[in-house]
């Protein structure tokens, strides 16, 4: 007679029953090799009923199979053996202590941990800190596209307001024998004092009078709290110009993944990665829809966790500034990053293009410009900007000594200027000349090439393979600390996949060399 379903078996040792290549080995052999004291420490004054070590693991290895649901994680250590093995006989964790540990307890020291693992693999001889490729891309928060604010917005309702607060606070302030300068909070102050005084009562409801003395006390409370309102709204956006109700921290941005193909805004993050040898290994989140000032301060991120300073800086044209090429060259690190109008100068259309100042000759010990009509563009002042990041940029500017009755002037410009002005930066000159020649070396060309196939690579895995396309959190510091366990799940599977195909110590653009 057959034995019922009801009967209990249990392996004795649920290793058995796992595959000796399955990467949750390799994940608790670097596991236990980290250091924990920051994690613990979390839990100085607390109960504890599990292991935060154990609990980290965890996380990370559900991350690796594309997990991010505490509810699934709790049903997977249930029923999947690895997990089980992970648990190690302890009680399965429901998905209140699994959710509560990652966003409160592991959300302020999972960039140390992460950190901890690029050493490892620097240990391993996996990553050299040498050639570093960086790029972003925008990822849709876990918010309602719909709340948004604008700042723009805010401030004109808020520069309307203070208009009709300045055509009415006067004359309520005189009628209560206020001076008409009189700050807005100190005459709704006064009021209330005055009907404290003579006991006068606000009323509410249908059928109910009020006194001319509540509607004036009425209508200024109202203009404050609205006053208060656009303020608070204004300090949310800080630098921003936009942000969502739900997750303040997010920004609205066009996306590329939009299914509706039509530019729609929506609420998310810039989330910039550095990858080495198919690592990543940095990760960082801003509210900037654009690229160009994330770099600067993604970099010293980077060197802050990993103590270390990468040689090469490869990125798109993205990144492409005065301010970074100058930024790099003063870190004595070399910028593989291409021009903003790499492409367009290549063309024929530019080249030909004999009114361009980048096709006029320029005479050197004269320091002016000479245009196609023989007229010298001579130096006049220079003029001073600065970007949003404070950084100052100076361009030189120069003037024609005549115009008129140039054949060329309809070509030549557009403006109303009786004659053609024309500025650029010296800076930015020969930091472009000398990122054309970095580019345009047999090293520039290689490191280009594998640009995209490792930072666009591992973007692609992560969307596609793991099916990660929107954060689940909500604000910056949880939504980083949920990007920082993917990427360190990333990382354990792409060693033990490099392991397991031969691809140890080969980066891949040494392997493009050969």
């Amino acid at each position: 007679m057959y034995g019922t379903r009801n009967q209990v078996v249990l392996p004795l040792n649920l290793e058995t029953r796992i595959s000796g290549d399955d990467p949750v080995f390799k994940l608790a052999e670097i596991c236990d090799t980290l250091d924990y004291t920051e994690l613990y420490k979390a839990y100085v004054r607390t109960y504890r009923k599990y292991d935060p070590a154990m609990l980290f693991m965890l996380l990370v290895f559900a991350y690796m199979n594309g997990i991010y649901s505490s509810r699934e994680i709790e049903k997977a250590c249930r029923n999947d053996i690895r997990f089980m093995w992970i648990l190690q006989n302890s009680p399965v964790p429901d998905h209140a202590t699994i959710a509560h540990f990652q966003n409160e307890r592991l959300s302020a020291v999972m960039e140390n941990l992460f950190y901890q693992l690029v050493l490892k693999l620097s240990e391993l001889g996996e990553v050299e800190f040498k050639n570093v490729f960086v790029d972003g891309t925008k990822i849709e928060a876990n918010a309602n596209r719909y709340t948004f604010v604008w700042a723009n917005a805010v401030q004109k309702n808020m520069n309307r307001l203070y208009d009709r607060i300045d055509r009415g606070l006067p004359g309520i302030a005189l009628k209560y024998g206020l001076s008409e300068s009189t700050e807005l909070e100190e005459v709704i102050q006064h009021l209330e004092k005055i009907a404290r005084m003579y006991g006068i009562e606000f009323v509410h409801g249908s059928g109910k009078r009020k006194t001319e003395l509540q509607r004036d006390c009425e209508w200024l409370t109202d203009h404050l709290e609205r006053l208060e309102k656009y303020r608070e709204a204004l300090g949310i956006c800080g630098k921003r110009k936009s942000y969502s109700k739900t997750d303040t921290d997010a920004t609205f941005m066009r996306m590329k993944e939009d299914h509706m193909r039509n530019g729609q805004l929506k609420p998310g993050y810039n989330v910039q990665i550095a990858v080495e040898s198919e690592y990543i290994v940095g990760v960082g989140l801003f509210p900037n829809p654009t690229d160009t000032l994330t770099l600067i301060p993604f970099l010293e991120r980077i060197q802050q966790g990993s103590k270390r300073k990468y040689e090469n800086i490869i990125a798109d044209s993205g990144y492409a500034s005065e301010e970074n090429y100058t930024y790099l060259e003063q870190q004595g690190q070399k910028a593989y990053i291409k021009p903003a109008d790499h492409e367009v100068r290549k063309k024929k259309k530019f080249k030909n293009d004999r009114y361009r100042i980048e096709n006029m000759h320029y005479d050197e010990e004269k320091d002016c410009y000479i245009c196609p009509n023989g007229k010298a563009l001579n130096y006049a002042y220079d003029s001073h900007s600065k970007t949003a990041s404070g950084y100052t940029v100076t361009q030189k500017n120069y003037v024609c000594e005549s115009c008129s009755g140039c054949p060329h002037r309809d070509k030549c410009f557009k403006g109303q200027y009786e004659n053609r002005k024309i500025g650029l930066s010296q800076v930015m000159a020969k930091q472009k000349e000398k990122a054309e020649r970095l580019i345009a070396s047999d090293d520039g060309i290689i490191l280009r090439m594998n640009r995209s196939i490792q930072v666009e690579g591992a973007f692609g895995v992560l969307k596609e393979d793991y099916a990660f396309r929107r954060f689940l959190t909500r604000g910056k510091h949880k939504t980083q600390t949920q990007f920082l366990l993917l990427s360190f799940a990333f990382n354990i599977q792409k060693l033990c996949n490099r392991l397991n195909s031969g691809r140890f110590h080969m980066p891949l653009f040494e392997k493009m060399i050969a």
